[in-house]
């Protein structure tokens, strides 16, 4: 099982393409170390996934049902957002041209370790999205961690 955390600033070259950190590589599951999975986030942002992760989530998806439209929708938006891609022998990956806008990377990213994938953003667009008050931060903690 693949397990990420911490924060890393990473920088894209001009054809896109984003070298991996060596811990965040150390923790792919060896079965999928070449092959991964992004997709668009919700926020403007990427999801990264190892294939045996995405693997778990593919099929949830794939078993909605065709015949329920609202299902259907859910599905079809769902596989538009997504790529594969490999990590080449120098640990790129090659992200494709639809992907960075829409999380709006261009030079710099922030890959954000979030237990089985990887969030990838923008750095100025990540700042927007963090937690500046640590009480609200505590607040949502005891929301959903406390027993």
């Amino acid at each position: 099982m693949a397990f990420f955390t911490s924060e890393y600033e990473c920088k894209l070259d001009t054809k896109g393409r984003l070298v991996l950190p060596a811990k965040i590589k150390a923790n792919l599951p060896e079965v999928s170390t070449h092959e991964l999975v992004i997709r668009k986030g919700f926020e403007p942002n990427l999801i990264l996934y190892p294939m045996l992760e995405y693997k778990k989530i593919h099929a949830k998806i794939a078993a909605l049902s065709e015949f329920n439209a609202e299902q259907r929708k859910l599905k079809r938006n769902f596989f538009r957002s997504i790529a594969q891609v490999e990590l080449d022998n120098a640990g790129r990956i090659l992200l494709p041209k639809p992907m960075l806008a829409h999380a709006g990377l261009e030079k710099e990213a922030i890959l954000i370790g979030m237990g089985n994938y990887i969030e990838m953003w923008n750095p100025q667009l990540f700042e927007e999205h963090q937690i500046d008050d640590s009480e609200e931060y505590s607040a949502l903690a005891q929301k959903y961690l406390d027993e």
